[in-house]
């Protein structure tokens, strides 16, 4: 069995589809700026990362727009982006012959606030029937499978930041086990109303900076926490011969860190390790890490010292592409995988955006310019908050390392 990524569906803060958003992010181009969703004058945090002119109409059916929060339309236009762009047609397959594997951390939160405005100004038979599913962890799941069809195993995660990574370990596994033929897999997030924002504030994570330049600083000794965004990628995973599509999900695994204060160390470390042992690779076969990239300044350390742990002090080219669009939650390691799948393709890894690298963190972290580098094989990781570790290992489509798959 093989795990290859065979469609990408992509929607960024700074491009919408998969070329845009590789030009931006090569060109160093951010897409945080002031939020324009709502009025955020009262709000302790005022930048974000919103789509650029995201319109659902063609991708997303008419009657769809008012049974679903604005996240599952993210999904599901990214969705059809992946399936056209692998040209797969579930049609043809058998029956159970899709499935599908999404992320989200926020759910439908616009969805749900707008309700339950109504629910206190008009009464309870203003509130639409479709409150009961459109917040729900498990909607963009459910509205993709019935719109295409995807009757194979259908999961939905919720492992924040992490989702998107748990989401193509699962599609792995179920391919593994020959369950389905293809699975439709990746995280989208928007949580961009002023519930959502005021959820995030709780986590003391958000940055305060009004300055968009100077907002979101992964590994920056300026770091002064992240800025949050929306959109994400979605993404066509086959049983297909390794050389067809974009790349293959070669290793996957997941850990859960101990309570705070438990004077027990993160096990960021042992997720990658694991990663690589499925893959097997070695570190030395790791040619770039996509990282994690919080922004906020003990995370980044510990980040940090993960790496370090495992590949050496400046022992691998690090990537933080998220500091261009701001953490999408669950959309935001799909954009990783995009990003290192296309690094692959085109010998280029990105650059992070207005980075100006501690030292003391030891990273050989890439700014300023793409750098040139013939890359086979690059892990992508990811935290959610709560304890949530997870690691990808990711190879080209005729890989250089053999090794068991995720």
């Amino acid at each position: 069995m093989t795990a290859v990524i065979t469609g990408l569906g992509v929607l960024a803060p700074t491009g919408l589809g998969t070329e845009a958003y590789w030009r931006a992010t090569l060109d160093g181009r951010s897409g945080i700026g002031p939020i324009t969703r709502f009025d955020a004058s009262g709000y302790p945090v005022r930048l974000a990362g919103e789509l650029p002119g995201f319109d659902p109409a063609g991708d997303v059916p008419s009657r769809l727009l008012p049974q679903t929060d604005v996240w599952t339309q993210h999904g599901l236009a990214a969705a059809a982006q992946a399936l056209r762009d692998a040209a797969l047609d579930p049609a043809e397959l058998p029956e159970y012959g899709v499935g599908v594997a999404t992320a989200s951390s926020a759910g439908g939160v616009e969805f749900g606030q707008r309700e339950i405005e109504r629910l206190w100004s008009q009464g309870p038979r203003s509130v639409s029937a479709y409150q009961s599913i459109a917040w729900f962890y498990a909607a963009t799941t459910g509205q993709l499978s019935i719109r295409h069809g995807l009757r194979g195993q259908c999961d939905a995660v919720v492992t924040e930041a992490a989702g998107a990574l748990d989401g193509l370990g699962q599609a792995a596994a179920t391919l593994r086990r020959g369950e389905t033929r293809a699975v439709l897999s990746g995280g989208t997030d928007s949580p961009l109303s002023p519930f959502g924002v005021v959820c995030q504030l709780a986590s003391g994570r958000l940055s305060p900076s009004g300055d968009p330049r100077r907002a979101y600083l992964p590994f920056d000794a300026a770091a002064s926490g992240y800025v949050c965004g929306e959109g994400g990628a979605m993404f066509v995973v086959e049983d297909a011969p390794a050389a067809r599509g974009y790349g293959r999900v070669a290793g996957y695994a997941a850990t859960f860190d101990p309570p705070p204060r438990s004077g027990r160390p993160r096990r960021l470390r042992h997720a990658i390790e694991q990663a690589l042992d499925a893959a097997g690779a070695a570190p030395s076969d790791v040619g770039v890490v996509f990282a994690d990239a919080a922004g906020v300044a003990e995370l980044d350390r510990a980040e940090a010292a993960a790496l370090a742990e495992v590949f050496g002090p400046g022992g691998v080219p690090v990537a933080a592409p998220k500091s261009g669009v701001g953490r999408l939650y669950s959309g935001g390691a799909a954009l990783d995988v995009v990003a290192a799948l296309l690094t692959m393709r085109d010998g280029l890894i990105p650059p992070a955006v207005h980075v100006r690298p501690d030292p003391r963190l030891g990273l050989d972290l890439v700014v300023g310019a793409p750098r040139r580098a013939g890359v086979d094989l690059c892990v992508v990781v990811a935290r959610g908050y709560g304890g949530f570790n997870a690691a990808v290992v990711l190879t080209r489509p005729a890989p250089t390392v053999q090794g068991g798959t995720a």
